[in-house]
């Protein structure tokens, strides 16, 4: 059995087709990741103006997927589209468009032989609890195959999960503390087990929207000069931006100036770690609260308890300091000293450690800095619990995010009910038994066999 699910982000798309066990035993199989594909360009949110276009974008990695899933499977392979905070952002500030680009993308879908089942807009609540099902899945902690074939259920605690995306920021993790907030509590029923999960999506705070904002904090504070300093880039690096590149975002429209957009700004990296933390501290506030406990913006949370898996975006500004900085992040400060490095690192000299990431290279300085502040600061992790934050790509050799999760959930291979043992048992595992037993009885006998022997021996 195959299944394809597209994670349409705010950046970019992405293909996972996932494999499991033919005979989907109860509703119950080892599922895994089979391949991937990464579309080209930018994510489907950004072609409200040409909709067309965004089916199009899809074709070359479906193109791929005709050929990973075996062609008499094709027909029964179920084919999602799921999109996030992209789409969500479009969706507020243009219905139509956003409308026209799910059709049109469900349109290419359509041209496909695979079993497509639709193309709609998660939630951010469901993009991050189905993140905490992919994590929690992956790493057996719900079920596990025993050694002869039976379920079981480890008994081991569900890890959090936190995913940091393009527009937006998800923590999700299981809580025995009272969820104050009841848009915050989703309770799941997966394999006979109750969990009590908080979740909570903060639109926005995604890193392409982190950037976004950021510029917009300098540009208003510098009173929109034709030329402003940034501390969030490093020095020897310098850019002309139009306004219109700042302010295209629900994220900072009502930011906006009066100044055409169409101005050119030239922004300048000075390199400074302690002005750079000051600006990204202001994209928070951390003021309001009407529950016990905030982590920012007046969102309730509870305290961050157990293990902790930080993908996608967190991931990959940790990696940044650990391979191309060359620092390890173990503590808070560890990563608040690193985020400082880099930004006092030279445009330069950072281009000569890594050249391939040039695109990005500017911002790591600002990105650290918002992880940093986001983790400590917001989500309330110190020196105790961030220890239990592993940042990870993948658990095994599968894709920590919300697709897996979204499929498992739309397929139901993941029962409410616990499943039977019995149903579980395959041919092999039986196979094996026989074995054991027919090996067992053997010793058995021979072991009599010995013993009658030198019982006779010994009367004689």
């Amino acid at each position: 059995q195959y299944g394809i699910v597209l994670d349409a982000g705010s950046s970019h798309t992405a293909l996972f087709i996932y494999k499991w066990l033919a005979d989907k035993e109860n509703d119950t199989g080892v599922v895994s990741e089979h391949s991937m594909c990464d579309v080209e360009g930018p994510g489907i949110s950004s072609y409200s103006s040409n909709p067309p276009a965004a089916g199009t974008s899809l074709v070359h990695c479906l193109n791929q997927a005709l050929g990973d899933v075996p062609k008499e499977k094709h027909a029964g392979t179920p084919l999602y589209l799921g999109a996030t905070a992209g789409m969500r952002l479009l969706n507020i500030t243009n219905l139509q468009a956003s409308d026209a680009v799910l059709s049109a993308v469900a349109a290419t879908l359509k041209l496909y032989p695979f079993d497509f089942r639709g193309a709609k807009i998660l939630s951010g609540e469901e993009e991050g609890v189905f993140g905490w099902v992919t994590a929690n899945y992956l790493l057996e902690n719900f079920i596990k195959r025993g050694w002869l074939g039976e379920w079981i259920q480890p008994q081991k605690k569900t890890v959090g999960a936190m995913d940091f995306g393009g527009a937006s920021t998800q923590i999700t993790f299981e809580t025995r503390d009272t969820i104050e907030d009841p848009r915050n509590e989703v309770m799941l029923k997966l394999y006979g087990q109750v969990y009590k999960v908080y979740t909570h999506s903060f639109l926005c705070y995604g890193r392409d929207q982190v950037l976004k904002r950021l510029l917009s904090k300098l540009l208003q504070a510098e009173r929109y000069q034709p030329t402003v300093h940034y501390p969030c880039w490093p020095t020897g690096y310098d850019k002309s931006l139009l306004l219109s590149s700042v302010y295209d975002s629900p994220c900072t429209e009502k930011e906006k100036p009066s100044l055409a957009l169409n101005t050119t700004v030239t922004v300048v990296g000075t390199g400074n770690g302690s002005l750079c933390a000051l600006h990204v501290s202001k994209l928070f506030d951390f003021t309001t609260c009407s529950f016990s406990h905030c982590s920012f913006d007046g969102i309730f949370q509870p305290e961050v308890s157990g293990n902790f898996i930080a993908f996608s975006a967190f991931f990959y500004t940790v990696d940044f300091i650990r391979t191309v900085m060359g620092r390890p992040v173990h503590l808070p400060n560890d990563l608040k000293d690193a985020a400082k490095t880099i930004c006092a690192t030279s445009w330069s000299e950072l281009l000569q450690k890594a050249p391939k990431l040039e695109k990005r290279l500017a911002d790591y300085c600002a990105v650290s800095m918002f992880v940093y502040l986001l983790t400590t600061k917001g989500y309330n992790f110190n020196n105790h619990s961030f220890p239990n934050i592993a940042f990870q790509k993948k658990a095994g050799e599968t894709s920590i995010g919300w697709a897996l999760g979204y499929m498992l959930n739309l397929t139901n291979m993941i029962p409410a009910e616990k499943p039977s043992s019995h149903k579980s048992m395959l041919y092999n595992y039986w196979v094996i038994l026989i074995l054991l037993f027919v090996v067992t009885t053997l010793t058995s006998l021979g072991t009599a066999v010995c013993l009658l022997r030198r019982s006779k021996s010994s009367t004689i």
